[in-house]
């Protein structure tokens, strides 16, 4: 485990890094996740094992601390990550970002372009999402207040989304969590969809099969994005299809 102080109150951003060759490549996993779980077996899996690997946890999540006086804006999120690939001398990363974590290394690479080298985006999110009280994802969590949230509402996104989901997001700081969810579906202007679409790095985007056709496909594309659909998983693809993960990340982290 290694840390890197990313506020000025002294906040720390954790992660497990595993040593290999450069470029370094930065896992980023989504909201109330935490990137060890997520992906640790896919940085060692025989496709992309043997490369400097940081599964970091974005402030708030996991084993980073959790500080309420921190904005959790997309922005801010991507600003602390900036810090952490600095300290760590990272150079110019490849990021495999995960739900909200794709969104924050959409920002990331807009805000830090000398800290991205390409993107691959696993069913990240693109645009604004409507507070919808019927989800259990952000849209959900945004659907509260924060003192309503901080008052009881946490044990009913608690029951909602499950044991598998809660067992990582339950180590989430509630503020934190809440603030992410809020400001993940309020999005940024410009949207992170029409920042991926100006970034001029390598950029692939990986979504379940079964989701259909991703919307806006026919921009991505010709603005460079490759779309890869992946059989037989759900929004979690690199759990629920390990392989087909591991060989379709492998396969766009070789793309020029």
């Amino acid at each position: 485990m290694q840390s890197a102080v990313v506020t000025a109150g002294g906040d720390r951003i954790r992660w497990v890094e595993l040593p290999g060759a450069g470029p370094a490549r930065v896992y980023l996993h989504g909201l109330g996740s935490t990137s060890p779980a997520y992906f640790a077996a896919s940085a060692v899996h025989p496709l992309l094992a043997g490369r400097r690997s940081l599964l970091v946890d974005l402030l708030g999540h996991g084993h980073s601390d959790r500080p309420e006086d921190f904005s959790y804006t997309l922005e801010a999120h991507a600003d602390a990550l900036a810090a952490v690939l600095e300290q760590a001398g990272t150079g110019a990363a490849e990021l495999i970002a995960h739900s909200m974590g794709g969104a924050v290394a959409i920002v990331l690479a807009d805000r830090h372009p000398h800290l991205v080298s390409r993107l691959v985006l696993v069913d990240a999110n693109l645009d604004p999402a409507p507070p919808d009280p019927a989800v259990a994802g952000s849209s959900g969590l945004a659907t509260y207040t924060e003192e309503e949230f901080l008052a009881g509402g946490w044990a009913e996104v608690r029951d909602r989304v499950g044991a598998h989901w809660w067992s990582t997001m339950r180590l989430a700081g509630r503020v934190a969590l809440h603030r992410s969810a809020v400001h993940l579906a309020a999005g940024t202007t410009p949207t992170m969809r029409e920042l991926l679409l100006e970034l001029k790095i390598p950029r692939s985007y990986l979504l379940p099969a079964e989701d259909g056709v991703l919307p806006g496909t026919e921009a991505l594309e010709a603005a460079g994005v490759v779309v890869v659909p992946i059989p037989d998983c759900g929004h979690n693809i690199m759990l629920d299809n390990p392989e087909g993960f591991a060989l379709a990340t492998a396969n766009a982290l070789a793309k020029d």
